[in-house]
């Protein structure tokens, strides 16, 4: 296969066959196939696209790059992936949920990059958590309690890993069938029968418009489609965090709370619609799930069978308290009218809360909690949020982003 000629055929608006996909993607996981070639490959899906036929060969030969879950007969194997927000700790309260349901859950989570929170930082922030599983372990895990929450071994679509890094240097990363191709492959590679996804858009998300969110949601339901497996789609705003948290230990802790059956309205309510649509019961068993400790029970045995103490959960706070904490108080009253999710991402990121590239290390103790929703009314001198900062200079400067964010008439 002449790469050169294949890669003008693409740049041309050309459709290539699964087999020519297939020994593109194995001839660069090779090395056969060099860097600037892969990165002319993807300036060119850039500016051509892909068919769904063409996403799902790229989508397969990356799968093939590696392992995949091989599950028994039984119960339907189900997850849930969501393209990023701020104070999204869906995961954490799903997982647990819907293998409570009877469903297996393998599900392979990343770490957050700028503003947006990765699920494994935050299971991370549980002393002693280990996310870092082999498949056979993971399996062994099913096996005994339903679900797993682990990262991407280096043996689980290698491809996609080794794409992405070049993706990211050659401003090629918004790219939908690309994207698509990223995120399928590691949800295919779980060897799923369902999978929901929680597709956001606004300001605290990567896409950025409604319309933006249903394209990228019609293309991963079109691929699934192409796979086999049913795929669902949600679309959630972004405008505002979800919850009122944002940080990795303090995330979890507001997780904990909906696991007690408690927690933030909004928070509860995307937990439900994201996993009725896999968990093959009804919204009002998942609701009992909740309320009555079934879910928390398992995230309990998770955090135990991960490395993690019980113990621990109930002391995050103390464990992860940061030097400095603030409250932030209203200067006037009225109404919250908006709570930019992007500002106060952003915010959370400088407070060291999240990292701008893959290498920076994160702050488990630092971020937001206490933060107003949209539509409470305030009354001047009440609490608009608590910052948790590493120094008096960090909790000034994120007081002031966080006032900037919040809207209020």
């Amino acid at each position: 296969m002449h790469i050169p000629t294949l890669i003008a055929r693409k740049r041309e608006g050309e459709e290539l066959s699964a087999d020519e996909i297939g020994r593109l993607v194995n001839g660069y996981v090779s090395g056969d196939v060099a860097d600037y070639q892969m990165s002319a490959f993807a300036m060119a899906v850039y500016f051509k696209g892909m068919s769904a036929v063409e996403t799902a060969a790229l989508t397969r030969a990356m799968i093939a790059s590696g392992d995949v879950f091989d599950h028994p007969a039984g119960a339907a194997v189900v997850d849930k992936h969501s393209t990023g927000g701020i104070g999204d700790k869906v995961s954490l309260i799903l997982a647990p949920l819907v293998a409570c349901a009877g469903c297996r859950v393998p599900m392979v989570s990343g770490r957050g990059l700028g503003i947006t929170g990765g699920t494994l930082d935050k299971l991370e922030s549980i002393p002693g958590f280990r996310v870092g599983v082999s498949i056979e372990e993971a399996d062994e895990i099913l096996d005994q309690l339903g679900v797993v929450m682990m990262g991407q071994t280096d043996r689980f679509c290698p491809a996609d890993k080794k794409l992405y890094a070049l993706r990211d240097v050659t401003g090629t990363v918004p790219s939908i069938p690309l994207i698509t191709a990223s995120i399928m492959s590691k949800k295919m590679a779980e060897t799923l029968d369902r999978l929901v996804l929680d597709v956001k858009y606004g300001t605290g998300a990567f896409m950025k418009t409604k319309a933006d969110a249903e394209v990228l949601a019609a293309g991963m339901i079109a691929v699934g489609k192409e796979m086999g497996v049913e795929v669902f789609a949600v679309l959630n705003e972004m405008s505002e965090p979800t919850g009122r948290a944002v940080g990795n230990a303090l995330e979890v802790i507001e997780a904990l709370e909906c696991l007690d059956g408690g927690g933030p309205d909004d928070l509860r309510n995307v937990v439900l619609d994201l996993s009725e649509k896999i968990a093959g019961i009804g919204r009002a068993e998942l609701e009992k799930i909740l309320d009555d400790g079934s879910a928390r029970r398992k995230f309990d045995e998770l955090v135990v069978i991960q490395g993690g103490k019980v113990e621990d959960l109930g002391r995050l706070a103390e464990i992860h308290k940061a030097p400095v904490i603030r409250d932030v108080v209203s200067e006037n009253g009225g109404t919250v009218c908006g709570v930019d999710a992007g500002k106060i991402g952003q915010a959370s990121l400088e407070l060291g809360a999240g990292r701008a590239k893959a290498t920076d290390p994160v702050d488990f103790a630092v971020g937001f909690d206490k933060l107003v929703k949209s539509g409470e009314p305030i009354v001047q001198g009440d609490v608009l949020v608590r910052v948790h900062a590493r120094t008096e200079k960090d909790a000034e400067k994120a007081s002031a982003a966080v006032l900037a964010a919040i809207s209020i008439a």
